[in-house]
């Protein structure tokens, strides 16, 4: 019998709670390939905000909503990235379990 594994997804169910899949260890299903997609998006956005937020620090005109604007993305994105972390780590050999999930929602 395959090796059934819990993959912390990279959204949130309605409430803002972790949303898990049991998958096997292949990962190879629907929703598996979907999640990869969605982590991929995610980190691309991270990715461009980065070099946004590079370029507006170095704008000494720079107004303080597109700081603030700025930072929540940032913010959001870091989020992201942190959960893409989290659920990549936990499919590591010897990766932490959802049992000892912690939340970076």
């Amino acid at each position: 019998m395959d090796d059934v594994r819990m993959r912390l997804l990279p959204w949130t169910g309605p409430e803002g709670k972790s949303c898990f899949l049991s998958t096997d260890a292949s990962g190879g299903g629907y929703v598996s390939r979907l999640a990869d997609d969605m982590e991929a998006v995610q980190l691309d956005i991270g990715a461009q905000l980065v070099g946004h937020a590079q370029a507006l620090l170095d704008d000494p005109k720079a107004h303080p909503g597109e700081l603030r604007f700025l930072s929540a993305r940032l913010t959001e994105a870091l989020c992201g990235a942190l959960r893409v972390a989290e659920s990549r780590g936990g499919r590591l050999p010897g990766g932490r379990d959802e049992g000892t999930h912690s939340s970076a929602t």
